[in-house]
């Protein structure tokens, strides 16, 4: 794992970052500014797509159980709750997202708003969560 050590800080990194385009998009969307709002969205979905791209490339390179959270009392519990919910919505709200983005692309903007106000706060919840997940594992309670 030594050679990989930038894996965790670029995905988190790049959670956070499709977070705030995420935010900034809806701030575009609900102030009328649909071309940032495109913009946003489409940058959101991208760095995305670089995150998975970047999470599945660094579960090869370095293992699926590269690291163990070693904390104990409550934390555990928060940690373990975040990572599950984390994980289960990040694999379930996947092909969402992509509808949703297709469904804007086609100027199917009815469905698309439907479908965003379910989709939008689900990838924000698992975009901010990654970097929790992050912070917890790698920045508060490193392993030794």
């Amino acid at each position: 794992m030594d050679n990989w050590w930038f894996f965790p800080h670029l995905n988190a990194f790049l959670n956070g970052l499709s977070g705030v385009f995420l935010l900034a998009g809806f701030y575009f969307i609900r102030n009328g500014q649909r071309e940032r709002h495109r913009a946003a969205m489409t940058t959101a979905v991208a760095v995305s797509a670089v995150f998975l791209t970047s999470y599945v490339t660094s579960k090869v390179v370095i293992g699926l159980d590269s690291v163990k959270f070693t904390a104990q009392g409550p934390v555990r519990w928060l940690y373990f709750f975040i990572l599950i919910t984390h994980t289960v919505l990040a694999a379930l709200i996947t092909p969402f997202v992509l509808v949703t983005f297709w469904r804007a692309l086609k100027g199917k903007f009815e469905i698309h708003k439907k479908l965003a106000r379910i989709v939008f706060p689900v990838w924000l919840y698992v975009s901010v969560t990654g970097v929790i997940v992050y912070l917890l594992l790698y920045q508060l309670f490193p392993g030794k």
